[in-house]
């Protein structure tokens, strides 16, 4: 992994949340919040929320009695999250590592984690780490990004940036978000870090966008890969951002694109 590849910072978290999330997050959070609202919480604690996507999701699910501690790396995408919910007395935002929780044992009756286990460095231990905290019969329910072949639209920029850039192609989305999807893999990761009763599924969803433009903003900055791109040649980051909207567009036309999404939902019992 690259020393860019899990900072979110600058314009990245703002863009992130305007576009990133209706586009291909939202569909997976509203997944895991059914998921989660089904455990029955009374205490839940989230890793890696971003900004906030899931813990809006799950907040509207919910009791009122319910306490909620949402965790991300990055205090400034913490902090889009926190001012999106600040009315929301139920949950406590906190800057924390997912290797390294600030929690006690047996804390939290749900751990979850949208789209941030294939960020950890080490993940048996970030995962012992969420076992720790989870009470006995907790339950960690998480998910990560499918193949880069299995989803279209960032397959369809990542091949437009390698054509721009030949010599040195960004492949964050490769290497990183679409990094971890190896079903085998991810349960014996599980089970090294003590976790039972793994249960493993693939969902497909359609990603929806108003246009070619839209979907080039959201994957080109607002997201780690605009630091790729800026490392290359930081005065093209517009151009690179236009030929990814040329490529969605001469795949999608040009009007609203639709593209398949596909990515895998763990469930896991401490």
């Amino acid at each position: 992994m690259s020393s860019t590849d899990k900072v979110f910072a600058g314009s990245i978290p703002k863009l992130y949340d305007e576009y990133l999330v209706p586009m291909i997050f939202a569909v997976y959070a509203e997944d895991l919040a059914r998921r989660i609202a089904a455990r029955s919480p009374s205490v839940l604690l989230e890793i890696a929320a971003g900004t906030g996507a899931v813990t809006r999701a799950v907040a509207a699910v919910l009791p009122r009695g319910v306490r909620y501690v949402a965790t991300d790396l990055n205090e400034p995408m913490l902090a889009v999250a926190a001012q999106r919910q600040a009315d929301d007395d139920r949950i406590t935002w906190r800057q924390a590592d997912g290797m390294a929780l600030p929690f006690g044992e047996a804390e939290f009756d749900v751990v979850c984690c949208q789209f941030g286990a294939m960020f950890f460095p080490d993940r048996v231990k970030a995962y012992g780490e969420m076992r720790r905290v989870l009470k006995p019969d907790g339950t960690f329910v998480f998910n990560v990004w499918d193949r880069i072949e299995d989803n279209e639209v960032t397959a369809e920029a990542t091949a437009a940036l390698g054509r721009m850039f030949p010599d040195d192609p960004p492949r964050f989305m490769i290497r990183t978000p679409h990094g971890y999807h190896d079903k085998a893999v991810i349960r014996s990761d599980l089970e090294r870090a003590g976790f039972r009763d793994i249960s493993i599924e693939t969902r497909t969803e359609i990603s929806r966008a108003p246009s070619a433009e839209y979907v080039a903003i959201a994957l080109c900055q607002g997201t780690p890969l605009r630091s790729e791109i800026e490392a290359r040649d930081a005065s093209r980051l517009q151009a690179a951002t236009d030929n990814v909207a040329e490529a969605i567009r001469t795949r999608h036309g040009s009007g609203p694109v639709e593209g398949k999404i596909q990515a895998i939902v763990i469930e896991a019992r401490r």
